[in-house]
């Protein structure tokens, strides 16, 4: 049984179709990579799916009390703010328990100093703090939009082993991303997207890099 159904999504921006009547269905458990060259609307079906956009067509169906968090590619952190004040402000039902909850996300993440300025951080502890303030949510399904882009190796490997390790606690994770193998080592289920359609799907179990990547290749 799907908890979660994407029917007939189309997106329209300016004259651009970025999305074209894409159907998809996500069971409990899943792990979903999606691919395909810059434009082809994977953010765009990251953010609908995460209620972030609406489509001009079609609609995402979720099974009663799915939870749904949302890891932005290029998250947005507010000047002169403090690590803890920035992931407890991204809790959505504040209460008492908020400051310690954020505390214990960030100490799960390796970050130990709460009260850092974000500013002063590097690239990859940005993006762990990004992870914690999605993480802060419970959450059923995480969509994570590149989670290592743009951060150096070793930083991309910490967050790879964390996504790994959320993905064995049995959430779904939709998940787009440029690093194949950060995908076959994640995902079940590898989605091509090609000028704003589904074009393809692989076994990313029983594939290789280089069978995806010619697949991929055949919609570029």
């Amino acid at each position: 049984m799907n908890i979660l159904n994407i029917e007939h999504v189309s997106k329209v921006f300016g004259e651009k179709v970025v999305l074209d009547d894409v159907s998809y269905g996500v069971h409990q458990g899943d792990k979903i990579g999606i691919i395909g060259i810059n434009g082809t609307g994977k953010s765009t079906i990251l953010k609908i799916i995460g209620g972030l956009e609406e489509p001009d067509e079609g609609q995402v169906i979720t099974q009663n009390g799915l939870r749904i968090t949302y890891l932005p590619q290029m998250p947005e952190f507010p000047q002169g703010a403090s690590i803890l004040d920035y992931v407890a402000e991204g809790k959505w039902q504040k209460d008492w328990s908020t400051e310690s909850e954020a505390r214990n996300v960030l100490n799960k993440l390796g970050i130990t100093d709460h009260e850092e300025k974000i500013d002063h951080l590097s690239g990859g502890q940005k993006k762990r703090v990004a992870l914690a303030r999605t993480l802060v949510n419970p959450c059923d399904v995480l969509l994570l939009d590149e989670p290592t882009r743009g951060i150096d190796v070793g930083a991309k490997y910490e967050i790879y082993q964390l996504i790994i390790d959320l993905a064995n606690e049995g959430k779904v994770v939709i998940m787009v991303s440029s690093e194949m193998p950060e995908l076959l080592g994640v995902c079940d289920r590898i989605l091509v997207m090609s000028g704003g359609r589904l074009a393809g799907e692989v076994d990313a179990k029983n594939t290789t890099q280089e069978e995806i990547m010619t697949l991929a290749a055949k919609y570029v």
